[in-house]
C-alpha cells in the first residue's frame, strides 16, 4: 500500500475524479447484481465490521489516521483530501486499480442514526441535478446506486456511476462512496467493501454536533516509514486537494 500519492484535484463526493474508467451499458446492468443482503436495513455493528474503537484492542496493523483506522489492501493507493484554508484532512480515498472508495466519519446522536435521513438528502440532491438514485439492499445494508450528471469537454451531459454506503455506529456515522469500476462491478467492489468492513471508527469523548466531521490526521512517521519500506516516501509530492464535500451536498 502506497501513501499520499499526488492527485490532479480533490476527489469528488464519489471519489470519481480519482478514477474515471469507461463504463459500458453491460457494466451498468450489473448495478442490480450485487449479491447483497436482502434485508434492506443497515447491518448492526458487530463481528463483520466496520468496528467501533471499543470493539478492538488497537489498530492491529491498520493505518492510524485519527478518527479512522484503515486496513491496507495490496496494491492500494491512499489519498488524503485536505481543506485549502484550514489544511485539515477532510477525507480519505483508497484507489485500487480502476476503482476507488472515499471514507468519511461524522459525529451522530446517541439515540438515533443518520444514514436513513442522509440517504434521502443525497438522493434528492442528485435527482434535482438530473441524475438517478436508487435505494437497494447492499452488503452493508441499505445503499444508494446512483448516476451522477456531469459535463463533458464538448458540452454533452455524461453520467458517472457511484454507490453510497453508510453505517450507523455508536455516536458516529461512516460514509463510504464507491466509484469507478467498483460502482458497477461487484467483483471490483468486493476488496474495497472488505476494506470498509475492516475500518475502525474512533469517535472520541469530545462533545460534537451531529454531522460534524470527525478529525483525521496524518499517520505517525513510524507508520509511514513502515508502509513505505519497499518504496521511497512520496510526501514531497503531496499537495493539498480542494475541500471535500459536506455530507449533505452533491456538487
Amino acid at each position: 500500500m502506497s501513501l499520499f500519492r499526488r492527485g490532479n484535484k480533490a476527489a469528488s463526493p464519489t471519489g470519481s475524479d480519482a478514477v474515471e474508467p469507461e463504463v459500458t451499458p453491460a457494466d451498468e446492468a450489473r448495478l442490480d447484481e450485487t449479491g447483497a443482503d436482502q434485508s434492506g436495513s443497515p447491518q448492526p455493528i458487530g463481528t463483520a465490521g466496520p468496528y467501533d474503537r471499543g470493539q478492538v484492542p488497537g489498530p492491529e496493523g491498520r493505518l492510524d489516521l485519527g478518527s479512522l483506522w484503515v486496513a491496507g489492501v495490496p496494491g492500494m493507493e491512499l489519498r488524503l483530501e485536505v481543506d485549502d484554508e484550514t489544511q485539515s484532512i477532510v477525507g480519505v480515498t483508497a484507489v485500487l486499480g480502476e476503482s476507488a472508495v472515499q471514507l468519511q466519519a461524522f459525529a451522530a446522536p446517541r439515540s438515533e442514526g443518520l444514514w436513513e435521513e442522509i440517504r434521502r438528502e443525497i438522493a434528492s440532491s442528485i435527482t434535482r441535478q438530473g441524475g438517478t438514485a436508487d435505494e437497494v439492499s447492499g452488503p452493508l445494508g441499505a445503499e444508494l446506486q446512483t448516476r451522477m450528471p456531469g459535463q463533458a469537454p464538448d458540452g454533452r451531459t455524461i453520467y458517472s456511476p457511484a454507490r453510497f454506503l453508510g453505517v450507523d455506529g455508536p455516536r458516529w456515522f461512516l460514509r463510504a462512496v464507491l466509484s469507478g469500476r467498483a460502482a458497477v462491478d461487484q467483483d471490483a467492489a468486493t476488496p474495497l467493501i472488505e476494506m470498509v468492513r475492516a475500518t475502525v471508527v474512533v469517535r472520541g469523548d469530545e462533545a460534537m454536533a451531529p454531522r460534524d466531521l470527525l478529525p483525521l490526521q496524518l499517520p505517525s512517521e513510524e507508520q509511514h516509514t513502515g508502509d513505505q519500506a519497499q518504496e521511497p516516501p512520496a510526501t514531497e509530492d503531496f499537495t493539498p486537494f480542494e475541500r471535500g464535500p459536506e455530507i449533505t451536498e452533491i456538487r
